[in-house]
């Protein structure tokens, strides 16, 4: 049995559909098909022995590099060994439109192809499908240059100009190649009749890197750490769903929180709150559709819970996706239990309203009209506000231990009401200007009132409480006060010196909790990135600049970052690629390009 691959060797690619992990040995470890949150195909990542995977590799021993082609989501792998070079390149097709109308194709598409660039290699290929998370060992056989196999309604195709031998479920080939040969293996889903057999020719690698370059080039970003940001960027498309607009949290579930812990979630969902994120991030670099493509999905979405928010929903817009486990996985080193679904979807979240709102002022603000139907949404959006916002709630960190006074959620009332008021003045919204104006003004006066310790000179977690959560730096980037002012200095340093370790900073003090669950878990990265962006907001640049230097030089070695991190081996930790991570990295190096621009940055509300 293999050694497990850490987090960070893998990279992501994928077709706004659905991502498959790749490890830096040329196996595809995790694949859900036909998208995001549907049953796994590969799932090796949660159980190395029977998850099933489809490696690509040279027979002897070598060492590996890989980089992804400039501007796209393909990745290129390098294998050197004594006799010689090889080069795998992995992508899964993307078309336009129009590419989609005039092309016939499988409903989804793994294309993966080896070339021996110098010398001569012995080459491994190892195709063992494990569908339905691992419950399903298929049937594998020999048709024509395709080895198929099916379950249900299911087909899988792999097609190639290799020779594989089959055996109990798996697939093997074992081939020598000169320098300027090649194989490709190119492997089609269908869930419907007839199945379209995937294409082994040039066309789809040449169209997929096309349609990525032309999407980078929108960025309009050019200040520090653009490859980065670039990268990031990339990442947020890649867990975008195109066909309504949803943005996922991750592609992954059960990635540990800490090696070995009950702390393992599935984040293959569509949180609003980092969706909303996502759609101002993306907009602040220059990608615009994602934007109007969020806001026609949360109409959508929101349609069965109207006017009240989930703080999560699938893709497709269901607003139930029951937590299970499935007890025959082994799960990643050992972390168990693997779940499905996820039990959040149920919790009050205040803050969600907060983020929402602001991403469509961030719409209207780049010139997103607003049809009558979310002009609606955004009147009862603010009234719900107005009637809960003295309620206590789960918190954004999800807690199950039940409802408190999260001055977080507090925060985030108060700047949604202060987004519906620019709203209505920038797309003559009729709401209750004078209802939600006292209501700010409540809000403020309690959050000043029960938020602040006079005794730590810092806004704390919980109100009437004394300990301090990192969600409280977002308190200046809502323009609730200003970046500089004593509290929210106060509120920096006392978050840095209790939560603070080896440069990065944990969501909360991680050895005492509230939700029934054992104790401990990563740094949080995200955290790290909005503290980043708290002391450029506050003119601490030069902290600021040496802060983001560090947190960035924690992705691996193709720009990706977990959810969390373990501050003492510095091994990633948490579902992957992250889009908060990724969201916080751009928004901190926006929000840093700036203050370096003028000596000191903006809150993004005013």
């Amino acid at each position: 049995m293999p050694d497990p691959v850490p987090i960070a060797d893998y990279a992501a690619i994928g077709c706004t559909r659905s991502v498959a992990l790749v490890s830096r040995g040329g196996s595809i470890d995790w694949l859900c098909w036909p998208r995001f949150d549907s049953p796994s195909i590969f799932g090796r990542l949660l159980d190395i022995d029977k998850g099933g995977f489809f490696a690509i590799h040279p027979a002897v021993e070598h060492e590996s590099k890989r980089r992804y082609l400039d501007g796209t989501n393909v990745i290129e792998t390098t294998f050197t060994s004594g006799s010689g070079t090889a080069r795998l390149i992995d992508l899964m097709p993307v078309m336009t439109e129009e590419e989609k109308r005039t092309t016939l194709t499988p409903f989804r598409q793994l294309l993966r192809r080896i070339e021996v660039i110098e010398g001569e290699l012995p080459i491994e290929i190892i195709y063992a499908p494990r569908p339905d998370y691992a419950r399903i060992t298929p049937r594998l056989q020999h048709r024509g240059d395709s080895i198929h196999c099916g379950w249900g309604a299911c087909v899988l195709n792999l097609r190639s100009d290799a020779k594989f031998e089959i055996d109990a479920g798996t697939a093997t080939s074992r081939i020598t190649l000169k320098a300027g040969e090649s194989r490709t293996f190119a492997l089609g889903f269908d869930d419907h009749t007839p199945a379209v057999f995937p294409s082994i020719t040039d066309d789809a690698i040449e169209r997929t890197v096309k349609f990525w370059c032309d999407w980078s080039s929108q960025l309009t970003y050019d200040g520090p750490h653009r490859a980065l940001v670039l990268r990031s960027a990339l990442v947020l498309k890649l867990l975008t769903y195109a066909p309504t607009g949803a943005i996922v949290a991750a592609p992954t579930t059960s990635l540990p929180e800490s090696i070995g812990s009950v702390r393992n979630w599935d984040y293959r969902y569509c949180w609003l709150r980092d969706a909303s994120w996502t759609v101002t991030a993306l907009y602040d670099c220059g990608f615009s559709n994602e934007g109007a493509a969020f806001l026609d999905w949360l109409l959508y979405s929101t349609r069965l819970t109207h006017p009240k928010l989930q703080m999560l929903y699938d893709v497709f817009g269901e607003s139930r996706v029951p937590e299970k486990t499935l007890d025959h996985l082994a799960g990643y080193r050992g972390s168990r239990p693997v779940r499905i679904g996820n039990d959040a979807h149920g919790q009050f979240q205040l803050d969600v309203y907060g983020e929402l709102l602001g991403a469509v002022e961030e719409a209207t603000r780049r010139g997103e009209a607003l049809d009558r139907d979310v002009q609606h949404l955004i009147r009862r959006l603010t009234e719900i506000v107005c009637e809960r916002w003295q309620e206590p709630d789960a918190g954004i960190w999800e807690k199950r231990g039940g409802p408190r006074q999260h001055v977080h959620g507090k925060v985030m009332a108060w700047s949604a009401l202060d987004s519906a008021q620019r709203i209505a003045r920038r797309c003559h919204v009729k709401i209750d200007d004078a209802r939600i104006a006292n209501a700010k003004a409540a809000i403020k006066e309690e959050v000043l009132t029960h938020g602040f310790s006079t005794r730590r000179n810092s806004f704390t977690g919980i109100f009437d409480d004394e300990e301090v959560d990192a969600s409280l730096l977002f308190i200046a980037r809502v323009g609730f006060i200003d970046p500089a002012d004593p509290r929210m200095l106060g509120t920096i340093d006392a978050i840095r010196a209790e939560l603070g370790r080896s440069g990065l900073i944990y969501r909360y003090d991680t050895r005492e909790t509230d939700d029934g669950l054992p104790s401990g878990e990563g740094a949080f990265l995200a955290c790290s990135f909005w503290l980043v962006e708290a002391l450029a907001l506050a003119g601490r640049v030069d902290e600021a600049r040496t802060l983001f230097a560090d947190i960035a030089r924690r992705g691996n070695d193709v720009g990706l970052f977990s959810e969390e991190i373990d501050v003492h081996s510095g091994e990633m930790l948490g579902n992957f690629p992250q889009a908060l991570t990724h969201i916080a990295l751009m928004t901190a190096a926006l929000c840093l390009a700036q203050a370096e621009e003028k000596g000191k940055a903006e809150p993004r509300a005013t």
